[in-house]
């Protein structure tokens, strides 16, 4: 069960039968109230309204000295008087359409309502004024008149679409601003509003405009007030005919987009010639990550993804015939790599011989299944007896690429952490699978472990809670993502019985409030890249990008998940792993294609930066094959969210590939590699890009690979080693430490935990037994 596309939360905290659900008690064929004040009391009406009389607004750039909508009018209403207004219209609606038991009752009282609705002037229909998230296309224009109140005008080329702008248009048209901003998505989720099939699409419609007439509103309200706005954050446009850059940050980003083809041929030959396999993560420096994406046309034996996918990809390049494996990402991606071909065969094993100690290489010919000698050597010194015969996995530098992550959960701190974990019987431990090899071989001795990724922890989670009577889970060592999670579980507890078994089947409401007090998370582990999701850049996409598609990945702190939950939760998001961000955008790209109509699309990028040159590839692929049988212009463009600050105070202790730059007589401020344009990191915002990963560099793939095969031990720095250490139950390090993730690899298949790891966590595999 794959996070992104399963937790499928509903727009409010009310069930989805509840939304759509009719009461058999009220009216089936009441007037249209829409334009009526039908749900004040009574003694309301004769004090402050006169009677009400429907019109149509004026067309935007005439607007009447007051406020009269096509909506009705009050008049000598004070503010403290109108203040409920917008509620009381929303009311009146919500009743109004409930009292309507079929559902083609409904659309007819919609298409009424559309029928009513102004057209928009030709000079509004632009793409500015664009609602993005939304089946049908949908134009929004909005004005501050005279009186400081907002003025709404919209139109849609669906005539249901144009109708739920109109029942909106009716309750905010003349609100004052903060009336505007203080309606919540979750107000219109009793809207009773929608077809056989497609409620879904129709909520995420009431939903996505509203969102953007409170962006109009915001920024009409900063213009009054003569604040300096926000300054956009760069992003690059892709469509069929190129690329196009927005800012100086998008600039050094694009530079790679299009790689030097001298630097592909000089790649892809050394490759070819020493038959040599390239995985790397979706990190890397966009330089690399153009010259690998452009290389892969002609060697298939590179492969850029997540850093579970890494390994798998591995084990089939060896499969197919490479000698060696280069692998750019940090050094658990290397370790993982290493281990899981020796698990697949690719090892090695020593033998007494003559005295002598022989380590054999084994492996699998790509044409046979059957394990054969690779060759052998003297594990001894005293001579060689077959060289270069094994598969050996390469790192990118002669220097620790280390992780911050990682790097939390390899402290005496996170092992105390599993200490309390293992005096808690029964317990599980979920370890993110971005930690080491190592972490995860002393953690399956502590207490039986499983590994994750960002995609599957919450199906993993939720199915040992339901496999495991009174089970205690302990998660690490991420602290945003362990946070997120409980915070995911606590709105589960607010969803129906039938919601939640859409997300595991063997849970509902009171399973969820059961396992919560027996979730635990390890609160001192941050990803430094996550980190900079901070309050600056939650606070510029609220006021500029709210109405775009927002994507996070699950390690960001709490204050970027729930918006991106939010938007996830109208259809303008996803939360989960690099691969279902970039599904979520290649679905969301082609789901514009077959409309077949015009199109913007805009996406915060809530991840590292890196990431782009995978999207950039993907979204110019679905552009590229419609662009022969469509006339269709569609826009991509990829926002990245980046502080306005570039340099950040840290510790003198910081990663090896900072650059440390003096300022004063005691203060470090190391520079994230990146541009010196002004648009670097903070940690209040982030420019997303992980300095570790830019240790990954070119020209290191290229010296590696021109030194190939090592003869010399050139490259002995650079290769990853089998463990040959032992864990403190004197078993192999690497041996033990695949084991976690094994067991994730059969939840993967089975959907459900091995009996092994079921055993282990009854209590017969922890604290030595």
């Amino acid at each position: 069960m794959d996070f992104s596309s399963s937790m499928a939360i509903k727009p409010s905290s009310s069930s989805c039968s509840s939304l759509f659900a009719i009461s058999r008690t009220q009216n089936s064929s009441p007037k249209p109230l829409l334009f009526n004040f039908h749900g004040i009391p009574r003694n309301h009406q004769n004090s402050f309204f006169k009677p009400l009389k429907c019109i149509q607004s004026p067309p935007p750039g005439s607007l009447p000295s007051n406020p009269t909508l096509f909506s009705c009018s009050a008049v000598t209403l004070s503010p403290t008087q109108t203040s409920y207004l917008p509620p009381r219209k929303l009311s009146t609606l919500v009743a109004e359409f409930q009292s309507l038991l079929e559902p083609l009752d409904r659309v007819k009282r919609l298409l009424h309502y559309a029928s009513l609705l102004p057209p928009l002037p030709a000079s509004s229909r632009t793409d500015s004024n664009r609602v993005m998230g939304c089946t049908a296309r949908v134009w929004l224009d909005a004005q501050m008149d005279s009186e400081g109140n907002i003025r709404f005008w919209a139109d849609s080329d669906s005539e249901i679409t144009k109708g739920f702008c109109a029942c909106l248009v009716s309750v905010l048209d003349g609100a004052r601003p903060e009336e505007v901003l203080q309606l919540k998505t979750e107000d219109l989720a009793a809207l009773n509003v929608g077809l056989p099939g497609g409620e879904r699409s129709r909520v995420n419609t009431w939903h996505n405009v509203l969102i953007s007439m409170q962006k109009r509103t915001r920024a009409l309200v900063a213009q009054k007030e003569r604040k300096t706005p926000f300054e956009p954050f760069p992003s690059l446009v892709i469509t069929a005919e190129g690329i196009q850059p927005k800012g100086t940050y998008a600039e050094a980003q694009a530079r790679y987009l299009s790689p030097d083809k001298l630097k592909v041929k000089e790649l892809v030959h050394v490759l070819k010639e020493k038959q040599i396999g390239v995985v790397a993560h979706f990190y890397m420096d966009p330089e690399v990550q153009g010259i690998l994406t452009a290389a892969q046309k002609e060697w298939p034996h590179i492969h850029i993804s997540d850093s579970l996918v890494m390994a798998d990809s591995a084990v089939k390049m060896v499969k197919s015939g490479c000698k060696f494996i280069t692998v750019l990402g940090v050094d658990f991606m290397s370790e993982n790599v290493r281990a899981i071909l020796d698990q697949a065969g690719f090892g090695e094993f020593y033998v007494q011989l003559y005295g002598m100690t022989l380590r054999f290489h084994v492996g699998k010919y790509s044409s046979g299944a059957k394990p054969a000698c690779l060759g052998a050597e003297v594990a001894e010194p005293g001579g060689l007896l077959c060289a270069n015969c094994k598969v050996v996995v390469y790192r990118m530098s002669n220097e620790r690429i280390g992780c911050s992550l990682a790097d939390a959960a390899a402290t005496p701190d996170y092992m105390n952490y599993l200490e309390s974990a293992s005096n808690s019987l029964p317990s599980l431990h979920v370890v993110y699978i971005n930690t080491s090899l190592e972490t995860k071989a002393y953690s399956h001795e502590l207490v039986p472990t499983i590994t994750c990724t960002s995609s599957n922890v919450v199906p993993t989670i939720l199915q040992a809670f339901a496999q495991v009577p009174d089970l205690n889970i302990w998660y690490g060592p991420d602290s945003y993502m362990g946070a997120n999670i409980k915070e995911l579980f606590q709105q589960m507890t607010l969803m129906s019985d039938e919601e939640i078994a859409e997300i595991h089947p063997k849970h509902n409401r009171d399973s969820i409030k059961s396992l919560l007090p027996r979730l635990h998370y390890y609160e001192n582990g941050t990803c430094i890249v996550h980190h900079l999701f901070g309050h600056e850049v939650v606070e510029r996409i609220n006021e500029m990008y709210c109405d775009a598609f927002l994507t996070a990945h699950f390690e960001v702190p709490g204050e970027m998940f729930s918006l991106a939950m939010e938007a996830k939760r109208r259809g303008m998001g996803v939360v989960g792993s690099t691969q279902n961000i970039l599904d979520f955008i290649k679905q969301r790209v082609q789901e514009a294609l077959d409309r077949n109509v015009d199109d913007h699309l805009q996406f915060v990028l809530g991840t590292e930066s890196g990431m782009v040159t995978s999207i950039v590839a993907a979204v110019r692929s679905l552009l590229d094959s419609s662009n022969s049988t469509s006339s269709t212009k569609i826009n991509v463009e990829i926002v990245f969210p980046v502080s306005s600050d570039s340099m950040t105070k840290t510790s003198t202790s910081a990663s090896p590939a900072l650059i440390s730059v003096k300022a004063g007589d005691d203060v470090i401020l190391p520079v994230v590699p990146g541009v010196a344009s002004g648009e670097g990191c903070s940690i209040h915002g982030g420019c997303a890009s992980c300095p570790y990963m830019k240790m990954n560099s070119l020209s290191s793939l290229l010296n590696v690979c021109h030194h190939l095969p090592d003869e010399r031990n050139n490259l002995k720095a650079y290769e990853t080693e089998r463990f040959k250490s032992q864990t403190p139950q004197g078993k192999s390090i690497a041996d033990v430490g695949c084991q976690p993730i094994l067991h994730m690899r059969h939840f993967q298949a089975k959907k459900e935990l091995s009996e092994e790891l079921v055993y282990q966590v009854l209590g017969s595999h922890g604290n030595g037994k």
